[in-house]
């Protein structure tokens, strides 16, 4: 979509290339933040941890909607979404490398794993 708005060509495929793009986003990347908010934070504090989440998504959706059209008039109709794209790569190598898998897991286990605790149950258990 930055290349069609920057060199102003090929802009009957620029509606396709949106839907193409919203359907996408739709079934990976917007989907799966709501779950894995529901899955990332220990059962005691999981409520607050989700609305922290919540809010913080909708107040940077928020302020993307309010900086577009000023980015857009002050630099070019191609800028936001350069920077959409270099920041859905550093998004995806994150998630890739950074985040824990939750698949497969309760939530209990997968508590454990992120504290560390299984392996100083697993070392109390050896010297019992």
């Amino acid at each position: 979509m930055a290349w069609v708005f920057a060199t102003r060509s090929h802009r009957s495929a620029l509606l396709w290339l949106l839907v193409t793009y919203i359907a996408f986003f739709a079934v990976s990347q917007g989907a799966v933040i709501w779950v894995y908010i529901g899955e990332v934070f220990p059962t005691s504090v999981r409520s607050k941890g989700q609305g922290v989440g919540s809010a913080s998504h909708w107040l940077m959706n928020t302020l993307i909607q309010l900086e577009f059209p000023v980015i857009v008039n002050y630099m070019s109709a191609a800028t936001p979404f350069v920077f959409f794209s270099v920041m859905t790569v550093i998004q995806f190598l994150t998630v890739l490398f950074v985040y824990p898998e939750t698949m497969g897991q309760s939530l209990e286990a997968f508590q454990r794993r992120l504290v560390g605790s299984d392996s100083k149950t697993s070392q109390g258990a050896a010297a019992s």
